[in-house]
């Protein structure tokens, strides 16, 4: 069914045509503020998201002036950040002036460097427009009580919480009606919040709230008196005041468009923060109401005149923006030519292991580690899941997840089986796949009965205390635990409750394709990875997780993109895959020769500790087992020269004795205590799509995402095209959920770590007992204690191809050509020798200064 009941019941059909026309205005206007807000997925399925997403049809500039007199969100870096920068040498005079020189709008105003440094001192003229709420909010001892404004967001954001927690609460309220009704109902009968805000006769205007969602949009644009054209507009300022939990509807109506369907949170969210207005209009006196009215009305009317005078306040900031950008990038673009151009590309030395990792900046380091320690070693950037648009299910659980991006909806299964080693098959009957993998279910399911009421009790925020009470001694252990904590190793949640005698052996893999599509999927993954040639005799593919407990936003370390989850599922199923004989026997029908000696293993890094772990080692054959012997000398020395790179950073010792170094970092990831395991994807700030050549050997910070590409074994663009509308707007979206949580950490990053309350087991966070949901980064992901430990740069994407190949698939993507044209990312391609910049349609030579 679905649950807007607001209009369903609403037969507007004979109304007059001025109404039926009011009707469509009001419906656009409503829709226009709802598209407005970017989705936020919940924290067990986490992803980084750009929050300004649904907004970049518009340029850069001109967002940020919307954001701030509609939200007072601060879009663009604060200049108290910038005159640091500009202070301590971070940004130097040729930055500024390459800014000032490349942006046409600063050429336009005849902007100055000495207006720029001017402007540094003063605050940018982009006032917030006030709601009507703000406007009736007058009485003198309002300090003495919530401002209305706070009172009316914890009103909604606990009615939310309530309405949409499906896991936390014992007790689920009746959802049948829809998010309005709910809320109509539960106000009705909340006969504490009019005390809270200094209202005690609210109950007698609450009364008069309409039944329906399209009846209290009516019914407040009535009250409004506001033009028309500036509807959507005042909407979408609504929605920014409960901005983290619209952005949930958003994400619950991104998942409907995903499955076909439609979803009426957000609208029904909006209707609820519409009428509070209204409501509070019928409690005041019709002084106050008069007075509300008209200034409401001389604000909004000269509304896009405010829009703009902000939009023009701003232009100083996006030069400073780029400036900014500029002193990176001219670090990065030397890094880069250092390398040296190859004109043709020579025989290597034998490559005796091939080892795919994610592009994720993490990587970056350690790729770099271990082809110093050991030339033989080739190693490829991809995609982390590996290109398999899967959902997996753990063994004896209901609990289907998406492995992959947000962007994308699974189209394949992944399930766990028990595999036993193929000797062990072999020498008895009853190590029969399908018997094990029965009992093995029964067991764990036996487990999740004994345990369910125990595992219940720690769903609540407060549980790490009430846990305690309840259980007495028998939870000392934990606690010890927490005040001492462990070294032990990265645990394996997907095994929790399975019988220690099945754990090595469970094993996912891919269910529901015959031999003939498996194929297909794997000939289309080789090719993607550059592997449908020239393989090595042992194959790598290495996904990356983190190592942290007592942290609401765990699932965000371990990937940025797919969906919260490591990269250990994904790797596992697919060097299964391209290990089965059938598979490699298909393989070859069409093409690609995968030699009977090259096998495939799946790893996983440690991004917490910089340890790599190996999966099903003992289903390899005896010679690729004795490789993956040699390797783990290779990856002890390579992991920890990236631990003493990462050391300082953490503030640990880089000189400590390896085993010294190591124990500490595991002790870290098991410290209930730590709010910084491990910096995550903090200055990110570009990709390469290019081959490993044009950046093996320079020292890329880790601050870079790495997408092998040859274009050389591209003939039609296809890869291309998958990378420019796929990795890249991934990567775009980690850029810019770190550079949007440190620009304005109040609005749109999470707060204080230590404050955080989870809501609705998995919904998002509360910063304290109440307030917004709160999305994007918690402060201490950003900042060390002393200073920001992110850079607010746009991501500066850097491909090898031919113009002509690029551009095709601008103009082919509306989304890839709105983030280039409007300032989302900058675009530079590699020119044989020499750096290329796309600007205003065309490329030009990238002139930084001192390159």
């Amino acid at each position: 069914m679905n649950h807007d009941t607001n209009a369903a019941h609403t037969n507007r059909s004979n109304l007059p045509p001025c109404d039926i026309l009011r009707d469509r205005v009001i419906e656009a206007a409503c829709e226009r503020a709802c598209q407005a807000i970017a989705p936020s997925w919940p924290l067990d399925r986490a992803i980084a998201v750009n929050p300004h997403w649904e907004r970049i049809g518009q340029p850069l500039r001109q967002v940020a002036a919307r954001m701030a007199v509609l939200g007072g969100i601060q879009v663009l870096p604060p200049r108290q950040y910038m005159q640091q920068a500009w202070r301590e040498g971070r940004i130097g005079a040729a930055d500024l002036a390459y800014a000032l020189t490349t942006l046409p709008a600063a050429q336009a105003a005849g902007l100055t460097a000495t207006d720029c440094l001017q402007a540094l001192s003063a605050t940018p003229d982009a006032p917030r427009l006030p709601l009507l709420i703000d406007l009736l909010d007058n009485d003198p001892k309002r300090h003495n009580r919530l401002c209305w404004r706070q009172a009316i967001t914890h009103q909604v954001s606990q009615t939310c919480a309530a309405y949409f927690d499906e896991h936390q609460a014992d007790w689920q309220p009746q959802r049948e009606q829809g998010l309005y009704a709910f809320w109509r109902d539960t106000l009705t009968n909340d006969h504490g919040i009019g005390v809270l805000m200094g209202l005690p006769d609210l109950g007698r205007s609450v009364s008069a709230l309409p039944a329906t969602r399209a009846e209290a949009e009516q019914w407040v644009l009535q009250r409004l008196g506001l033009p028309d054209q500036v509807w959507a507009n005042y909407f979408e300022a609504v929605l920014l005041t409960v901005n983290g939990w619209a952005s949930w509807c958003a994400y619950l109506g991104w998942q409907a468009r995903l499955q076909g369907r439609t979803d009426p949170n957000l609208r029904d969210l909006l209707a609820i923060r519409l009428a509070w207005g209204a409501i509070l209009l019928d409690c005041k006196g019709d002084g106050d109401a008069r007075q509300a009215f008209a200034t409401l009305q001389a604000e909004w009317h000269r509304a896009l005149t405010s829009l703009e005078d902000a939009e023009a306040a701003l232009l100083v900031d996006e030069v400073w923006q780029l400036a900014l950008e500029t002193g990176h990038q001219r670090q990065l673009a030397s890094k880069l030519l250092s390398v040296g151009y190859r004109a043709e590309v020579h025989a290597s030395p034998a490559v005796e292991v091939q080892a795919a990792f994610c592009i994720d900046v993490r990587s970056e380091p350690l790729r770099r580690a271990l082809e110093a320690v050991w030339p033989a070693i080739q190693t490829i950037g991809f995609a982390g899941f590996f290109g398999l648009p899967a959902a997996y299910t753990p063994l004896a659980t209901q609990a289907r997840r998406p492995q992959l991006p947000g962007l994308m909806e699974p189209a394949v299964e992944l399930v766990d089986r028990i595999i036993p080693v193929p000797a062990a098959q072999a020498a008895d009957a009853r190590f029969n796949e399908h018997a094990l993998t029965v009992a093995a279910r029964n067991a764990r399911e036996q487990w999740f009965v004994r345990s369910g009421q125990w595992l219940a009790a720690r769903h609540w925020p407060g549980a790490a205390f009430n846990y305690v009470e309840a259980a007495g001694v028998g939870y000392a252990g934990k606690l010890v635990q927490w005040l001492s904590p462990s070294t032990r190793s990265r645990p394996r949640d997907d095994l929790a409750g399975l019988p220690s005698r099945y754990r090595s052996i469970c094993r996912p893999g891919l269910v529901g394709l015959d031999t003939e599509a498996k194929v297909v999927l794997a000939a289309r993954v080789l090719h993607a990875m550059g592997l449908d040639h020239d393989l090595a005799p042992l194959v790598l593919l290495v996904g990356h997780g983190s190592h942290t407990i007592n942290n609401a936003h765990a699932a965000a370390l371990d990937c940025g993109a797919c969906c919260g989850q490591t990269g250990e599922v994904n790797a596992r199923a697919l060097a299964q895959l391209l290990n089965e004989p059938a598979v490699r026997a298909g393989l070859r029908a069409v093409g690609v020769e995968v030699p009977a000696q090259t096998a495939f293993v799946a790893a996983l890094h440690n991004t917490t500790t910089d340890e790599i772990e190996g999966f099903d080692l003992d289903l390899l054959a005896p010679s690729a087992h004795n490789a993956w012997n040699h390797l783990e000398n290779v990856f002890a020395h390579a992991c920890d020269q990236v631990r003493r790179e990462r050391a300082t950073r953490l503030g640990l010792d880089s000189r400590a004795p390896h085993d010294a170094l190591l124990t500490t970092l595991r002790r870290r990831a098991n410290d209930g205590a730590q709010t910084r395991p491990e910096w995550g994807l903090a200055n990110n700030a570009s990709f390469v799509i290019a081959p490993r050549w044009r950046s093996q050997g320079a020292m890329l910070d880790g601050r870079t995402f790495l997408h092998d590409y040859d274009s050389t074994n591209d003939a039609d663009g296809g890869v291309l095209e998958l990378l420019m509308t796929a990795p890249m707007l991934v990567t775009h979206w980690i850029n810019w959920q770190y550079h949007a949580s440190t620009c304005d950490p109040q609005r749109l990053g999470s707060g204080n770590k230590v404050l955080h309350n989870v809501v609705g087991g998995h919904l998002g966070v509360f910063e304290g007992n109440g307030g917004d949901l709160r999305i994007g980064l918690a402060k201490q992901s950003l900042h060390d204690g002393e200073r920001w430990m992110h850079e607010p740069l746009r991501l500066t994407v850097l491909i090898d191809a031919s113009a002509q190949a690029i551009e095709d698939v601008i103009r082919k993507h509306p989304l890839v050509r709105q983030l280039v044209d409007n300032g989302w990312l900058h675009l530079w391609r590699f020119d044989q020798a020499q750096l290329l910049r796309f600007e205003l349609g065309g490329w030009h030579p990238l002139q930084l200064g001192s390159v």
